[in-house]
Formats: structure tokens, C-alpha cells, sequence
């Protein structure tokens, strides 16, 4: 099965400590403004999602959600959460940490994008 959002051994290691401290999580794709483009991590049900988001998967069992209008520009990419040392999003639970989620892509094969479209 081919998996629209994927994530690092280090970000997956980052998500269990933050599960540890602060319970369940989810992950919203930032579109832009004031904390850039970047995967947002929250407490699970604090950002409330609605119509207009789309749910891409699951990394380390937290729902990952993005803009339906983002979605469909990066729709022919699978998402790859990773972390780097750094200050991320203010509102994202990870900054506390000295790292920051950042999302990296690759383009799906034509292989990937029929299966994907089935």
C-alpha cells in the first residue's frame, strides 16, 4: 500500500516522546503565514480540522491532515515528516524540544499514482 505521508526513524522517535508527555497528537500540514510552510504538531483535537481538510495518513499513529486546496498541488507527492535541530512553529509542540518537523518529498512513480488512484 503506498502511503501518501511517511516519517523518519528520528521524527518517529521525536513523536513518541511528545506522545509521552503531552498524550495523544495529530499533524496539520501548515500552508504558509506566520509559521511558514511546515508540519504543525498538536495536542490531538486542540486545531480543529473541518471540510476543507483532507487526512493523508498516519505517522507514529497520529492522524496527519492538510489543506484540500494545498492537498491538490502537492497530490502527486508523498510526504516525508522529518526533524532538525532548530526552532519550528511556535504553536507546534516539538519547538520545547530544540527541533523542529520539517517536510520533505519525493514525486509517486506512475506505478504509485494509478495505485494511489484505484
Amino acid at each position: 500500500m503506498i502511503e501518501r505521508v511517511t516519517a523518519t526513524e528520528e521524527a518517529l522517535q521525536l513523536i513518541e516522546t511528545l506522545k509521552e508527555r503531552h498524550g495523544p497528537l495529530m499533524f496539520h500540514q501548515s500552508g504558509g503565514c506566520c509559521d511558514g510552510s511546515s508540519p504543525m504538531c498538536y495536542p490531538e483535537g486542540e486545531f480543529l480540522t473541518g471540510r476543507s481538510d483532507v487526512l493523508l495518513g498516519e505517522i507514529g499513529g497520529c492522524p496527519f491532515y492538510m489543506n484540500a486546496a494545498q492537498f491538490d498541488y502537492w497530490k502527486h507527492t508523498q510526504l516525508i515528516i522529518d526533524v532538525v535541530d532548530g526552532q519550528g512553529g511556535m504553536f507546534s509542540l516539538e519547538g520545547r524540544e530544540g527541533k523542529r518537523f520539517l517536510t520533505r518529498s519525493r514525486m509517486f512513480t506512475e506505478e504509485e499514482r494509478a495505485e494511489l488512484n484505484r
